[in-house]
């Protein structure tokens, strides 16, 4: 049984979590001298759980460098990190499943942080979330009947990037002593919507 399918089982039968992602809208936890430098989604044929519908490999890529751009673009650090995430499967309910079945979907992701100054891996084994759909009156019935694709999987990949996030702040000793940041070049960071326009939030849009 393949790792995906092991956490199908896991998990689909249980309730998502309601997580939100109001913090987008605050300026971050603070990170060490946390900056993001290259967002590196792969997506290569993952495997797509039962009943689901189809998503495309640059669908995905698109959807997941976003979530990460928004949620780690926030940061305003001065050593850059680079985020790699692998798609290694998912579930999008479908609609027209009977509600008794209260389909849900799933994204699972695997991750690694990279050190652009060492020039090397953080966590020298990829880091697998399985992550579910946000709870809400929209979903608590099953995502198939209530959202599209397009939703189903920006839900899925904000999710995938809270819980990335989340397990960053519980190693915030990988990204460095923020005290040794200078203040006139660095910030706390700004909420998603105050990030200055026309400065580049990322190493990869330079």
């Amino acid at each position: 049984m393949t790792r995906f399918l092991t956490a199908i089982l896991m998990f689909l039968g249980l309730a998502a979590c309601s997580s939100g992602f109001n913090d987008l809208d605050k300026v971050p936890e603070p990170m060490g001298r946390f900056l993001l430098g290259h967002t590196i989604v792969v997506v290569k044929d993952p495997e797509k759980g039962p009943l689901s519908r189809e998503a495309s490999d640059e669908e995905w890529k698109s959807v997941m460098e976003t979530a990460i751009k928004e949620r780690f673009g926030r940061y305003d650090g001065d050593k850059y990190f680079h985020i790699a995430v692998r798609v290694e499967g998912y579930v999008l309910a479908q609609p027209g499943i009977p509600i008794v079945a209260s389909p849900k979907s799933v994204l699972v992701v695997s991750v690694t942080l990279w050190d652009d100054e060492k020039q090397a891996k953080i966590n020298e084994e990829p880091e697998v979330f399985t992550v579910l759909e946000r709870l809400s009156g929209e979903t608590a019935m099953g995502s198939g009947l209530t959202q599209s694709k397009e939703e189903q999987m920006q839900n899925l990949a904000r999710n995938a990037a809270l819980k990335i996030h989340k397990w960053m702040l519980e190693n915030k000793e990988w990204f460095g002593d923020a005290s040794l940041m200078d203040p006139t070049t660095t910030s706390p960071g700004w909420a998603l919507g105050d990030i200055p326009t026309g400065e580049p939030a990322t190493e990869s849009d330079t």
